[in-house]
């Protein structure tokens, strides 16, 4: 069972649309026991770090993914579903927020500069070679918007974009991967890196 994680922070509509395009056929829940029996996971969200995480603690979810996160289950979390996989967030406040803490590293702000928010389409330097990005050539361009970033650990890092200076916007570990930018939004590329997800979880040829 592929399960889209609803929390009141996802375009779930365009990403359901895009998984099945793509080969899968997700179920979409807010219910925690339906994500512990998931063979895969996609965590997708637009808005607020600490928002997100309230409505996640609320509901269950947040307990839910971090157990189908030890037992191996491959997770796909997509914008901000990739920040509040990780330990902290710079924002929601003087402390930031804790996140789900299932992928080393902090969530930053973009240093004053560029045009924030990060709006429109961008390249992706992928290295090393990933699986996921089978059959994408490479510094291909993915949909972005975000204000935020994570900033992980350099081994986790399988995904670069510069906006000026780089960072982090794939970033894997383990069964985990999570993209800044929207596959769902990016075209064929987009849906390919679906598809690459769904096979490489064992859901489809």
């Amino acid at each position: 069972m592929l399960v889209i994680v609803d929390y009141d922070a996802g375009n779930l509509r365009s990403v359901t649309r895009a998984v099945e395009h793509a080969g899968g056929a997700p179920l979409i829940t807010s219910d925690p026991d339906v994500v512990r029996q998931a063979r895969a996971v996609i965590l997708p969200g637009v808005g607020s770090a600490a928002q997100a995480m309230e409505r996640l603690r609320q509901l269950g979810l947040d307990d839910a993914l971090r157990e189908v996160a030890g037992q191996g289950v491959p997770i796909l979390g997509v914008c901000l579903g990739l920040q509040v996989l990780l330990e902290h967030s710079e924002e929601g406040g003087p402390t930031g927020t804790i996140c789900l803490g299932l992928l080393p590293g902090t969530v930053r702000r973009f240093a004053p500069g560029p045009k924030v928010p990060h709006m429109g389409w961008n390249t992706v330097a992928v290295s090393p070679p990933a699986p996921l990005f089978e059959g994408i050539v490479n510094h291909s361009y993915f949909y972005f918007v975000h204000s935020y970033y994570g900033d992980p650990p350099p081994e986790t890092v399988i995904g670069q974009t510069d906006y000026p200076t780089p960072f982090c916007s794939v970033m894997a570990r383990d069964a985990i991967v999570a993209t800044q930018f929207h596959p769902e939004k990016s075209g064929p590329d987009g849906l390919r890196f679906y598809a690459n997800f769904l096979r490489l979880a064992g859901l489809c040829s």
